[in-house]
């Protein structure tokens, strides 16, 4: 089992404090105008949970930590490509203190990394952030098909996803950008209330549940927007996919 005691050190949480608050904050908001929708939806959410958005920057993860809340974010640990953040030292080092990271596979030279962490996170009362289009992807185009990884922790853990559409990072940073562009660009997160699993509900089912409200936000830039199931009737399911997500959630 990997050890998680960074997670709950004292003074790595202090040290993502100053990184995250006293350092990163005032940057993300000095080179973009940050504005936060529907951050009353999480009054009265308490650790753990599954923070589930879509990703189109670099720039998300940093809006994430220091935009929400300081009470949600203390703790909060951001699923991070094993292939790309965790391959040299100083990269590992930096994203864990900046974003209190932890690896996902994403290729099969890294398979294996981090199997299983996020579920012993969250029964260890640790909330995650999980990007369950897996990649990132411009938002004009709506949010892809979420894997199924997020919907299975919080059914294992019984333990709610707070969905979040994040607005104009794609623009602001794009892919290929290691900095945002000139001017200030606005960023938004849109953050939904907690969506909790139903007793005896599938894996798929909550998965279309949390794709189909982030899809609604990020449509209507409205945090309390209805979602459209019927999207997904018309899709065929990749039970394969489901089933290796259950298993790593295990």
């Amino acid at each position: 089992m990997t050890s998680t005691k960074r997670y709950h050190a004292a003074w790595h949480r202090w040290a993502r404090f100053v990184a995250q608050r006293l350092v990163l904050r005032p940057v993300v908001h000095a080179v973009t105008k940050v504005s936060v929708r529907g951050a009353e939806n999480l009054d009265g959410v308490s650790a753990p949970f599954v923070v589930v958005a879509n990703h189109s920057s670099h720039l998300d993860a940093p809006l994430l930590v220091t935009a929400l809340p300081r009470r949600y974010t203390r703790t909060l640990a951001v699923n991070a490509a094993a292939d790309y953040f965790y391959r040299r030292k100083w990269m590992k080092a930096t994203t864990s203190l900046f974003f209190n990271t932890y690896p996902v596979s994403r290729t099969n030279a890294d398979m294996g990394k981090g199997k299983g962490l996020a579920n012993q996170l969250l029964s260890e009362n640790v909330p995650v952030v999980i990007f369950p289009e897996g990649t990132r992807r411009n938002t004009e185009n709506g949010v892809k098909r979420f894997k199924p990884g997020a919907a299975a922790l919080s059914i294992t853990q019984d333990v709610p996803c707070i969905p979040v559409a994040i607005v104009g990072t794609d623009q602001a940073m794009p892919v290929g950008h290691f900095w945002p562009v000139p001017g200030r660009p606005p960023v938004t997160l849109l953050v939904g209330a907690p969506i909790r699993p139903q007793p005896g509900e599938r894996v798929r089912d909550l998965n279309d549940r949390l794709e189909a409200q982030v899809a609604a936000m990020l449509a209507t830039g409205d945090p309390n927007a209805k979602p459209d199931l019927t999207r997904h009737e018309a899709r065929p399911q990749d039970h394969s996919s489901e089933r290796t997500q259950k298993e790593e959630a295990s």
